[in-house]
């Protein structure tokens, strides 16, 4: 195994430019994933519509953006979860409209919002340049997302991601979901504390990564090594996930230092993103952790 690159103290922080043309914001294309259709093309991050009762709770303990309003089905019995959400929308001065639940079901974007939603403001991006530095001490430990499009797969790696102990998400602009309320739902108020980059394309923010000393491990069913023989996740790394069915773009996968698979023993020949995911996540963690 080569030795883990060092980053030299000279290499210039990038500055962070918009490309007016590569940025520009794109609407009405959309994909269609098992019979549901998802706009996959927008500059935004989103995130501004939370629903489920997890997801709006942590978003007000997490304070991290403001809170503009909270919509509260009037067929919604006010106790646990629910009080909760109510006490701290009242500490911090959230106005709460009791609506009735026809309303508020024609107006969630997620199956089942448990009869709550939140509407706040859009979450923050920042850059890599952010992600590749220490967080508390921690080393960076991201994941990247090459084109998952299901607002579910993608809410439940951001859960697992929290979870793990990630210290940065880095999504496509194009062709990739974004932070809709299905996938805030999904993420269960995981969203509320990670952070964020959107970038134009993911071989050219591996291509950063590798600059920052970031070692980039692809995930793919035909990778070179096992998941738990790789060595560099207790070094500054970043795991990187495929589109479903797709799996890595090529691009995508030669820009990795490393791809890895998961083991498989059965007639399936693959698992769910969010899944496969999730299992490489927890190996990682607690690598990490053994440190």
């Amino acid at each position: 195994m080569a030795k883990a690159r060092r980053v030299s103290s000279n290499v210039r922080r990038p500055v962070p430019v918009r490309n007016t043309t590569a940025y520009r914001r794109v609407s009405g294309v959309s994909a269609t994933v098992d019979n549901r259709t998802y706009i996959t093309r927008d500059r935004s991050l989103g995130g501004e519509q939370i629903e489920g009762r997890q997801a709006v709770r942590e978003l007000l303990r997490a304070r991290s953006r403001r809170v503009k309003e909270i919509w509260l089905s009037d067929s919604v019995e006010r106790v646990g979860i629910v009080e909760e959400i109510l006490d701290l929308a009242l500490d911090q001065r959230v106005p709460v409209a009791t609506v009735s639940r026809t309303k508020l079901d024609n107006k969630a974007g997620s199956e089942g919002s448990q009869g709550i939603i939140a509407f706040a403001e859009k979450l923050r991006e920042v850059f890599i340049s952010d992600l590749v530095k220490p967080r508390n001490g921690v080393s960076p430990f991201l994941i990247v997302l090459d084109g998952v499009t299901d607002p579910y797969n993608l809410g439940a790696i951001l859960r697992s991601a929290e979870c793990a102990g990630v210290t940065g998400v880095i999504l496509p602009e194009h062709r990739s979901v974004h932070v809709t309320p299905a996938a805030s739902k999904s993420a269960a108020g995981a969203i509320e504390y990670l952070r964020f980059a959107l970038v134009p394309g993911i071989p050219n923010a591996l291509g950063e990564l590798s600059k920052a000393g970031v070692w980039s491990v692809g995930l793919d069913s035909d990778g070179s090594q096992r998941i738990y023989d790789v060595t560099l996740y207790n070094e500054p790394v970043a795991l990187v996930f495929g589109a479903e069915g797709k799996g890595l773009s090529p691009l995508t996968r030669q820009r990795c230092d490393i791809v890895a698979s998961i083991p498989q023993f059965g007639h399936i020949p693959s698992l769910n993103v969010s899944n496969a995911a999730a299992l490489v996540l927890f190996e990682a963690a607690r690598h990490r952790s053994n440190n």
